[in-house]
């Protein structure tokens, strides 16, 4: 094939003993060609006498080879898309379920009907496995040693806890369901009130760097509509 001057067109090879034939090693060419990004816009012949070897494909040009490059970076950059627009629509739910749930407490008339809204909400909206809600007095309270060595263990910063429980918290909390990661909410606003305890069967679900907006919102709601229902 020839080009306009009817000269024939010849493929430049870079071959590995060009730096001999011009005086110049491989590191200088990528230098120069690093320092000066727009060399082969200004240059596009160049671009269709270059090769670049390809596995499946043979040579190919380099307009291909960056073709292929930029295709595979916007396959990325979908896929990265895709993954926040996804955790995006997961959070508006979670925060959708939360906010209905304040409401909904809001609303109660007892601790039991607390206790429904919290379980019917959180386990059927947003599949956690167990909901439990320890009150610190009345008849069926936790016990004051069970009480004082959780709080002491778990709640020693802070008015949250999550993560992993030792068998024994467990089975203390959550009896036999099942909490392999939990949520534990320390209630009242000088914690006299009680623990909600969450538990899912997902080891990783709560983990202790979570974000605690949207759960302080429900501690602080629980902290306000639980007084004014306990009997003792």
């Amino acid at each position: 094939m020839s080009d306009v001057t009817g000269h024939s067109k010849k493929t430049v090879a870079l071959e590995p003993s060009y730096d001999e034939a011009f005086g110049l090693s491989a590191e200088e060419v990528r230098a120069f060609l690093l320092k000066n990004p727009a060399f082969f816009a200004e240059n596009p012949d160049i671009l269709e006498r270059l090769e670049i070897p390809h596995e499946e494909k043979g040579a190919v040009s380099l307009v291909e080879k960056q073709s292929e490059q930029l295709r595979k970076k916007v396959r990325h950059l979908n896929y990265k898309l895709n993954q926040l627009i996804g955790v995006a629509k997961q959070n508006e739910k979670i925060y959708r379920v939360y906010t209905d749930l304040n409401v909904e407490l809001l609303r109660c008339k007892s601790v039991s009907e607390i206790q429904y809204k919290l379980e019917s909400v959180l386990q059927e909206r947003l599949a956690l496995h167990s909901v439990v809600l320890h009150l610190f007095k009345g008849p069926h309270a936790l016990q004051e040693l069970q009480r004082r060595l959780i709080i002491e263990k778990r709640f020693k910063t802070d008015t949250f806890f999550f993560g992993r429980l030792s068998q024994h918290e467990r089975q203390v909390l959550f009896g036999d369901e099942t909490a392999e990661s939990v949520a534990l909410i320390l209630l009242g606003d000088t914690q006299e009130l009680g623990i909600l305890a969450v538990g899912s069967d997902d080891a990783g679900h709560f983990t202790p760097d979570m974000d605690t907006l949207l759960l302080k919102q429900l501690q602080e709601v629980l902290n306000i509509t639980m007084p004014g229902l306990l009997d003792y």
